[in-house]
């Protein structure tokens, strides 16, 4: 992938990398992030990658601004690189409210972080896939025996290949994975240094519409890809207004983009690097909105979890019932 596309690889790239993290940022603090004071919030600190586009047409817009001013409260965009960092800096106490995917959530609980989940996006399982070259006769995940696949260790996509091996009748040992950040592995999968490359979007989208990569599976029937919403556990407890008001022009938001495409992309591919057509086929994939986080959902992210556990991915078993707010969240709609 070309230095263009870089930035949106560290969507969900290095989780692996957030334990060690942890440990300096706890090491350099003396220990845990010190309690808010209980006063009202001035400001709400949200951290963002630029690959969550929802944030970055809100950002760009200045709707959240306007929400929050009648509260008196202010917004403050910390861009992170990855959802490691992004996790640390909500860990440390230098943000309230962050968005990641699935993976780095269960890495940083296993590290010790404090943080809980207060709602996540519909599930977008079209937005993640196993894909082949174009003219790769592996027709099949099954035909996948042997054969080595790029992938970012301990990613949403890491998930999806063990469950979809699984569904065709294989095992997690049958193939080779080759773990690779996404540009790396969008570089081997054209140079044919891999038979097929997991991967989510937008770089899923990128491949189909510039490479003609050809889709094995995606995550239909396979697995769910949340997408989470994290926040400070103080923070939850002492100003839950804020959060909703967060929560209620994301809605508006995400109806307002779901139903002008094609101009959503156009002003959010700019920001993001990348070609306006690419960016209306990812965010075709991704139903947005937010909702509260249901026992159900709950239940999904901890068979994520007990997966990593058995693949060594995190050091001991967690439970994600300690990652909820004591009261959820009253949503809008919900």
């Amino acid at each position: 992938m070309s230095d263009s596309h870089a930035p949106l690889s560290f969507r969900r790239r290095g989780v692996f990398a957030l334990a060690a993290a942890f440990a300096l940022a706890a090491a350099a603090l003396g220990g845990p992030a010190p309690a808010r004071a209980q006063t009202a919030p001035k400001e709400l600190r949200i951290g963002f990658q630029k690959s969550a586009s929802l944030l970055v047409l809100q950002k760009a817009s200045g709707s959240l601004e306007k929400k929050l001013q009648p509260l008196g409260v202010a917004v403050r965009w910390v861009e992170f690189p990855a959802g490691p960092q992004l996790l640390e800096g909500l860990n440390v106490g230098s943000i309230d409210l962050g968005f990641v995917g699935e993976a780095p959530p269960i890495v940083a609980q296993a590290a010790g972080a404090n943080f809980v989940y207060v709602g996540h996006e519909p599930p977008a399982p079209q937005a993640e896939a196993i894909v082949v070259p174009k003219d790769s006769p592996i027709k099949s995940v099954a035909e996948l025996k042997g054969k080595k696949i790029a992938l970012n260790k301990g990613s949403n996509v890491h998930y999806l290949l063990v469950k979809a091996l699984e569904k065709a009748g294989l095992q997690y040992s049958d193939v080779q994975p080759q773990f690779l950040a996404p540009a790396d592995a969008r570089a081997a999968f054209e140079r044919g240094a891999v038979d097929a490359w997991a991967i989510w979007d937008p770089f899923l989208a990128a491949a189909e519409l510039q490479v003609q990569a050809r889709v094995l599976t995606d995550g239909r029937g396979v697995a769910h890809n949340f997408q989470y919403y994290l926040a400070e556990r103080g923070y939850v407890e002492k100003h839950p207004q804020v959060l909703q008001a967060v929560f209620e022009d994301i809605e508006v938001q995400s109806r307002w983009l779901q139903a002008n495409l094609k101009e959503a992309a156009a002003r959010i591919a700019p920001l993001q690097g990348l070609d306006p057509a690419i960016v209306e086929r990812s965010l075709s994939h991704y139903p947005l909105g937010v909702k509260p986080v249901s026992p159900e959902v709950a239940a999904e992210q901890q068979k994520i979890a007990d997966s990593f556990h058995a693949l060594k991915l995190i050091p001991k078993p967690i439970r994600i019932v300690d990652a909820l707010p004591k009261q959820p969240l009253k949503l809008a709609g919900h």
